[in-house]
């Protein structure tokens, strides 16, 4: 499985959104409507489902789910 099919089983349950509306360019808060609760809760699950660690600074640069995918391969690197 890839990472982004993996990002997007997380992000379509913790956000409960269609995953027809998850795209690589899809903005986390504008396009799949998560605030700063939903972001929080969206990185602690792929935090555990990836087995690895963000930094703060790093997740307030997050914006979009290929930002998201870019981090995690980075980490998993």
């Amino acid at each position: 499985m890839s990472t982004f099919d993996k990002l997007k089983d997380i992000v379509q349950e913790q956000l409960v959104v269609n995953p027809d509306e998850i795209k690589m360019e899809s903005h986390i808060t504008d396009d799949l409507g998560a605030d700063s609760l939903d972001k929080v809760e969206l990185v602690m699950a792929v935090e555990e489902d990836f087995d690895i660690e963000f930094k703060d600074e790093e997740i307030a640069e997050i914006e979009t789910v290929a930002q998201f995918i870019e981090l995690i391969d980075q980490k998993l690197a």
